[in-house]
């Protein structure tokens, strides 16, 4: 067993890498198994991969964030129907598209209104929050809603600088000190905490803890802590492999995880013909423009032929997160998601789909449940 300093030690040694360089070499490429905490027990010689739901809560043109609450959770009730996992929130903020900013609140508004299906935060970004504050609201909702609840932790800001200073008053807080933060929360989670300060609720509490990453750096962290990784491909699909590939081959085990474990971000833009699913996808494609253009708006209607008014710059951003992604009728989705599992050797897919109208996003989550639980599947 790995002591603790060893494990500082290790530590240490990712925190002055991230500082002076983002290049790490790649190990051996590995697809091994696991079953993340809450995943599908199955013995059959075919495994279903489980699949999740990823919701930023969109407000739409026209809409407020009290419409996009009630949409989250009547899209959760369906997702708990259909077999969905899981059902993640994420945490944004001053973005005029995206309510889930008091994450931890709106996770215990979906768990309210489901029965069993997981919902979490995916994620709670650290490095704006004091380690304990969130052991203590996590805690409340695993204490509230019993084996339901999941932590994913991101260091990034989840905003702009101007926005990260006034969560945080000032911006002492490093986000080089994410994996030292990582430690102390889930110490606090620990039954027998070496911190003299209690996380009350939290404290004992076997919440399940996921690293989340859209660069090799969160790769490393989770491999060293032997916890599950959760990679932004549906954003940020660049280092996608590189990353999986560092996390496989650094995997150390630990008491929360025997395998590595990987889930990754995927769009899905699932309708009855592969035309209405392009339209439907051009909502998300204006707003994807409009965000990394620094025009951050509420979720627009979508528009024909959006792809053939766009520039070869604002082309040229869709194709790469494009490469994540898949639109289309029922068997378009299918061929798509199986290319991507099987260049991915993916263990779980978190599902996003920013669509305009709710019907749409509906049934687009619909017939990707469809797909997956008819007969998408990885040999074992």
């Amino acid at each position: 067993m790995e002591t603790h300093s060893s494990l500082e030690v290790r530590l240490e040694m990712l925190i002055v890498g991230a500082k002076m360089t983002n290049v790490t070499p790649i190990g051996l490429w590995g697809f091994d198994s696991a079953h993340a905490p809450g995943a599908f027990e199955c013995s059959n010689i075919r495994t279903m991969i489980p699949f999740s739901v990823l919701d930023l809560s969109p407000i739409t043109q026209g809409g407020d964030a009290t419409l996009s609450f009630r949409c989250s959770l009547d899209l959760a009730q369906h997702a708990e129907n259909w077999g969905y996992q899981r059902y993640w929130l994420a945490e944004h903020h001053g973005m005029p598209g995206i309510a889930s900013a008091a994450t931890s609140i709106l996770v215990g508004h979906v768990a309210g209104g489901t029965k069993k299906i997981r919902v979490g935060a995916g994620g709670i970004m650290l490095p704006n929050h004091s380690p304990l504050v969130i052991a203590e609201q996590f805690g409340t909702l695993a204490s509230l809603y019993p084996g339901r609840i999941d932590l994913g932790l991101g260091r990034a800001p989840g905003s702009d600088q101007t926005t990260a200073r006034a969560l945080r008053r000032n911006l002492s807080s490093d986000s080089d000190e994410f994996p030292q933060d990582v430690m102390e929360l889930m110490d606090y989670f620990s039954a027998d905490s070496k911190n003299p300060v209690r996380a009350v609720p939290g404290q004992g509490l076997a919440i399940p803890v996921w690293i989340l990453g859209s660069s090799t750096f969160g790769a490393q962290l989770a491999a060293a802590l032997g916890l599950p990784y959760a990679f932004a491909s549906h954003f940020a699909p660049q280092q996608m492999m590189q990353a999986i590939a560092i996390y496989r081959a650094n995997f150390r085990h630990s008491a929360r995880l025997t395998k590595p474990y990987v889930m990754l971000g995927f769009n899905i833009f699932a309708a009855d013909t592969d035309e209405e699913a392009v339209f439907r996808a051009s909502s998300w494609q204006q707003a994807f423009v409009n965000l990394r253009s620094g025009r951050p708006g509420r979720l627009p209607p979508p528009m024909t032929d959006y792809l053939q008014r766009v520039g070869p710059g604002e082309r040229a951003l869709l194709d790469s997160v494009l490469s994540c992604a898949a639109l289309g009728s029922p068997e378009t989705v299918r061929q798509q998601l199986e290319a991507f599992i099987a260049h991915t050797g993916a263990d779980e897919l978190m599902i996003t789909s920013q669509i305009f109208e709710h019907a749409a996003r509906l049934r687009s989550y619909e017939i990707t449940a469809e797909i997956f639980s008819e007969s998408l599947t990885t040999t074992a």
